[in-house]
């Protein structure tokens, strides 16, 4: 049903992306090499996530028969995954925004998603057995203190986390924050310096030979990694 993320949902505006990912916007939208970016103006942070299929009538059948509540918007089936705004609807066609930097020290894609929740049964049952996306993950670290579900959707994960001090509960769940994929962690981090953002000293990532660092600012309020030193998934 699903087959891959088209597009997040962010508040602010496209410029600071711009400089972030080193591509060129147009108008209010900005795309990588395997997700898009649309930037609404109003309250920074991510808003919203809007999954692709190849045919949005049989997706909705499908969604009713998995007892998920839906509404039609537009071309667009819209859920609500317990406190995440999600879409399900036909794959964009519009092509990755161009560069503006060397290509090395620019996004090449979207790594992985973040969303936080309090409940990661409830999670897996929604995104796993309803959305149908892919588990790939299921690992609890209390070095980390977190309990953190991987879910392939094309080539980038959809990953859940849960703060193990925090303990199970109803409450929402909140669509975080993003990780970027270059192809050079270290002439990422320079480019970036360079255009004044705050960022952290590149370290080694949880992933075997990655290499990550943090953005801290200019991300209109979404926390940010960007990570090399991978394949695609």
């Amino acid at each position: 049903m699903i087959e891959a993320l088209d597009h997040l949902t962010l508040g602010g505006s496209a410029p600071a992306y711009e400089t972030l990912l080193g591509r060129r916007a147009s108008g209010d939208r900005l795309r990588t090499g395997n997700v898009g970016l649309v930037f609404t103006g109003g309250a920074p942070g991510l808003h919203s996530m809007t999954f692709a299929t190849g045919d949005v009538a049989k997706a909705a059948t499908l969604l009713e028969r998995r007892a998920v509540a839906m509404t039609l918007d537009g071309d667009a089936v819209a859920l609500a995954g317990h406190g995440v705004a999600i879409k399900v609807a036909a794959k964009a066609s519009d092509a990755p925004s161009p560069f503006t930097a060397e290509e090395a020290s620019c996004v090449s894609a979207l790594d992985h998603v973040v969303v936080r929740t309090p409940n990661p049964e409830r999670a897996i049952a929604f995104y796993a057995g309803r959305l149908g996306l892919d588990l790939r993950l299921d690992r609890s670290n209390e070095q980390w203190g977190s309990r953190l579900l991987f879910f392939r959707c094309g080539d980038l994960v959809v990953e859940i986390a849960h703060d193990l001090k925090k303990g199970v509960s109803d409450a929402p769940d909140q669509l975080w924050g993003l990780s970027w994929r270059v192809p050079d962690v270290a002439k990422a981090n320079v480019r970036l310096k360079e255009a004044g953002l705050d960022v952290s000293e590149p370290r080694g990532g949880r992933r075997p030979g990655s290499q990550v660092f943090s953005v801290k600012n200019k991300t209109e309020g979404v926390p940010t990694l960007v990570i090399g030193g991978i394949g695609r998934w």
